[in-house]
């Protein structure tokens, strides 16, 4: 079994195509925040149109913070919706009463448990639909990848050192074990989700208020590869990196960085590779 709370989203692709199972810890998942920080953060985020959370998905503590930022933005009556990675585009929490029981809303979201766990992201949804705000699905629909893979016009999405950047990105994320002829069909699916959560964002827009992107991977939120890249230039838009550890951040990718302590390393790579069967890592393509 491996622990999908503490498993980077790079990883989970491949442990669907392998039908590795995964098992749910949330033990050490909490994190104290000062209330003041959070005011003084979000001060300084807002006005926005549209606010992305980009996570660290194996940093529990980000789960939390994303709790709190949309409790706070629905208290300040500042809330339109919460747009989710985690939850596939065209389900809705739209139709829900804020006295919804947690049930009906992961039926609205047909959500995927195996794949997020709700009791790392479900209070975060709550927080929206107990406030009345919208949650939206906005993630690329299993169904659709295959097409995707195989549409050449995404390649011309992003700009080309961006588009090498994404295609690298896929390589390493994924621990070199894919063949170089799935690097291209994969990272159009990159290019894909991101369009789709950035069309997603674009219909839940509302004048003098914020859309959050509430849980989305670091990569899909980074201004300068992802989501960003596929929205009109008018949209105020305020990108937020949430870190475990502060080494390696590369603020120019994003508006804010919010570090959080940093959580031990576990070589995930090292786990799918004794899952295949194979004692070694392959050599980079």
């Amino acid at each position: 079994m491996f622990n999908l709370i503490c498993m980077p989203a790079f990883i989970r692709p491949l442990m669907a195509v392998l039908a590795i199972p995964l098992s749910v810890s949330l033990a050490g998942c909490t994190v104290g925040l000062q209330a003041t920080e959070l005011q003084n953060r979000l001060d300084a985020w807002l006005p926005a149109d549209v606010l992305l959370l980009g996570e660290q998905h194996d940093a529990p503590e980000h789960q939390v913070l994303q709790q709190q930022i949309v409790a706070a933005l629905a208290a300040r009556g500042v809330l339109a919706a919460v747009v989710l990675e985690m939850a596939d585009s065209g389900n809705s929490t739209a139709g829900l009463k804020p006295d919804a029981s947690e049930e009906h809303t992961r039926s609205a979201l047909h959500w995927d448990n195996d794949a997020w766990p709700w009791a790392a992201y479900g209070p975060a949804v709550m927080s929206a639909v107990r406030a009345g705000v919208p949650v939206l699905g906005a993630n690329l629909p299993r169904a659709q990848m295959r097409s995707n893979m195989a549409d050449a016009q995404l390649d011309q999405r992003l700009p080309g050192p961006a588009l090498k950047a994404q295609q690298q990105l896929i390589r390493h994320g994924h621990c070199n074990l894919l063949p170089e002829s799935q690097i291209t069909p994969m990272t159009r699916i990159q290019i894909a989700k991101d369009r789709r959560m950035a069309d997603t964002l674009q219909t839940a827009v509302r004048p003098g208020q914020v859309v959050v992107v509430l849980i989305t991977g670091s990569v899909h939120a980074d201004k300068q590869l992802g989501v960003p890249q596929h929205l009109p230039p008018e949209l105020r838009l305020k990108a937020i990196r949430l870190q475990s550890g502060s080494a390696g951040t590369e603020r120019e990718s994003f508006d804010d960085v919010w570090a959080t302590p940093a959580i031990a390393q576990k070589d995930y790579c090292a786990q799918l590779r004794a899952s295949m069967g194979q004692k070694a890592p392959l050599p980079s393509p």
